[in-house]
């Protein structure tokens, strides 16, 4: 596949080859981009910025709603796509496609909503004869760097608002997984969106990242992925509005009298989606002491259970992590913690990139598995004995995304939701819930700044004032 840079779908000399991480085989071939193709990107991106202020928004949201239908009419191909070159089962991809289609959707019918307000100028003395308001308008070149684990939908909640409202957008795709999002800014194309409007370049972040993020040009950096590139594009970017969304270790409390099938099965689900490579993904579970035998014993017969393999058959629960390479390094994070005294309840064994589901209990907290975000296919169990425990242990990691917490008593809910520090508490459900047009990040290292696609737009547009003098009124 091709890059799309100042209106033109083109090709390098050099490729990176984009291959199938449950056998290796070999899918595309996506050009080698390098700083003068970062260069040009930004170029033609402000040329397209000009297009797009000048778009009305009913021209904006069509241009959404089109490329929504698009997607939505080759549903399958986007969710073998998003299968292949990915870590993801095809049942799993088929809701990623479905929610790609929302997002777009609800970004063309929120780009209908970018509101100013009335100015009350007469508050204050000296503002008698002033009449105004302020309206949003957009922010400009927004430079959008997106990950590898949701490849279509996570590139859709950077380029629809960014569309919606306004602006004009470079693509910056996961190297290992670029071409659910070269497709998509194809239907973007055929769904007539001007084409300096959007770039899509496709690189090795080593060579093309820090161009593309130190080039004075954009105006904000929308970010998704790990906390050491985080800090570093904080270095880089200079004078930039940052949108960071840096993942999580996301704690589960459930209480005495929870559900405790319900809260098993969902928690199963919640740990091991996408091979467990999930920003808001299951890794700690705390059990309330009463209950943690039969919830413990119910976790690892569903887990036990999983099938893994090949990620396009129907039967499949979980597919291959990423690469071969983080498989490895999450087999020996389980190694280390076995070493320092934990219990492997399940899973654990490994073969090229699939790692079995993995249930671990007593996990030292200087183990990886507990201090650090896993992103891939384990779960820790942990007892306590009330509240204040539950909390605490919840807490005292450096990310607060996701929480979640199972119980039939609303105080202590409430009691749960408003102790836990994290940007969304998901009660008698997995932390693996997110409906898109929520306000979704975190505190601490889980980032900064809210995606959803409100609150998106907000962070993309800017607001201006408009003052008027009337000395006759």
């Amino acid at each position: 596949m091709k890059m799309l840079l100042a209106g033109e779908w083109v090709d390098r000399a050099k490729a990176i080859e984009v291959r199938d991480p449950f056998d290796n085989s070999l899918i595309d071939t996506v050009p080698r981009a390098d700083a003068a193709d970062a260069d040009k990107a930004m170029a033609a991106a402000a040329e397209g910025f000009e297009t797009a202020r000048r778009m009305t928004v009913y021209d904006r949201a069509q241009v959404l709603f089109r490329t929504a239908r698009i997607v939505e009419g080759r549903l399958e191909d986007f969710a073998t796509t998003i299968a292949r070159e990915g870590s993801k089962t095809i049942r799993e991809a088929r809701k990623e496609a479905r929610r790609c289609v929302n997002t777009l959707t609800a970004s063309a019918e929120e780009a209908k909503r970018i509101q100013g307000e009335t100015i009350p100028f007469s508050s204050f003395p000296g503002g008698e004869k002033r009449r105004g308001y302020y309206e949003r308008v957009p922010i400009g070149i927004v430079l959008a760097i997106t990950p590898f684990n949701d490849p279509l939908n996570l590139v859709a909640h950077k380029l629809g608002p960014a569309v919606a409202a306004g602006n004009s957008v470079v693509l910056k795709p996961a190297t290992v997984t670029p071409l659910s999002g070269i497709k998509l800014v194809e239907a973007f194309m055929e769904a007539g969106l001007p084409p300096l409007i959007m770039q899509v370049i496709t690189g090795y972040g080593a060579e093309i990242g820090d161009a593309l993020v130190a080039d004075p040009r954009p105006r904000m950096i929308s970010f998704t992925g790990g906390v050491e590139a985080g800090l570093r594009i904080t270095k880089l970017a200079g004078l930039k509005k940052i949108g960071m969304e840096l993942g999580s270790n996301s704690p589960v409390i459930v209480w005495r009298d929870a559900d405790i099938e319900w809260a098993a099965e969902t928690c199963v689900s919640g740990a091991f989606w996408a091979a467990g490579q999930n920003c808001i993904g299951v890794q700690r579970i705390y059990v309330h002491r009463d209950v943690y035998e039969p919830f413990r014993k119910r976790f690892v017969e569903i887990t036990r259970g999983y099938k893994i393999g090949d990620k396009l058959k129907e039967e499949t629960d979980m597919g291959p992590m990423i690469t071969e390479g983080e498989a490895r390094r999450l087999e020996g994070w389980v190694r280390e913690a076995e070493k320092a005294g934990a219990r492997v309840l399940a899973g654990r064994r490994r073969e090229g990139a699939l790692l079995e589901p993995t249930v671990l209990e007593n996990v030292p907290k200087t183990a990886k598995v507990h201090a650090e975000e896993v992103f891939g296919p384990t779960v820790n169990l942990y007892q306590v004995d009330d509240a204040d425990q539950a909390l605490a242990e919840a807490n005292g990691i450096a990310y607060g995304l996701h929480a979640a917490l199972f119980t039939r008593d609303v105080d202590m809910a409430f009691k749960l939701a408003y102790g836990l520090d994290c940007g969304g508490v998901m009660i008698n459900d997995s932390t693996d819930y997110r409906l898109d047009s929520m306000p979704f990040g975190g505190v601490k290292n889980s980032g900064l700044g809210r995606e959803g696609i409100k609150f998106s737009l907000q962070e993309m547009t800017e607001p201006k004032v408009i003052c008027w003098y009337l000395p006759k009124s």
